[in-house]
């Protein structure tokens, strides 16, 4: 009996698929989902979430959020996630120098604005492990 699998972003949904396992990242490690899991409602954090389907395993980014296991439905509501393919590698390099160089320079930054940017360079980072994995 397969899982299914949900993954959606203020801007869109980034993934729906049937799925044997996922692990995802939340703020007390990382947890496995199978078919039959008990009912959950966790939050998740910056990290890699892995999708198991067959023999294959794809990798995804996701950022701050909830997860919620219900029945043999997984439902990821994070504020950021993108699949291993769509990460441009360049591009999240360049944000995350700019990133931390404005972080470098911060001196009377709103607090606000201060988390966005360590959140930002966290992410940056977890997209780029993702991204390098197989090298």
């Amino acid at each position: 009996m397969p899982l299914t699998l949900e993954i959606v972003t203020p801007e869109a949904k980034v993934y729906s698929d049937t799925i044997d396992s996922v692990v995802i990242p939340t703020v007390e490690g990382e947890i496995g989902i199978l078919p039959g899991h008990i009912p959950l409602l966790t939050q998740i954090e910056h990290g890699e979430l892995r999708v198991t389907k067959g023999a294959a395993t794809s990798w995804l980014a996701v950022g701050n959020g909830f997860a919620q296991i219900e029945g043999d439905t997984v439902r990821v509501l994070a504020e950021t996630a993108i699949a291993e393919e769509k990460i441009d590698e360049n591009a999240v390099e360049a944000a995350m120098k700019r990133a931390e160089a404005e972080l470098k320079e911060a001196k009377n930054m709103d607090p606000q604005q201060y988390e966005h940017l360590q959140s930002l360079v966290r992410y940056s980072g977890v997209q780029l492990a993702v991204k390098r994995r197989r090298r």
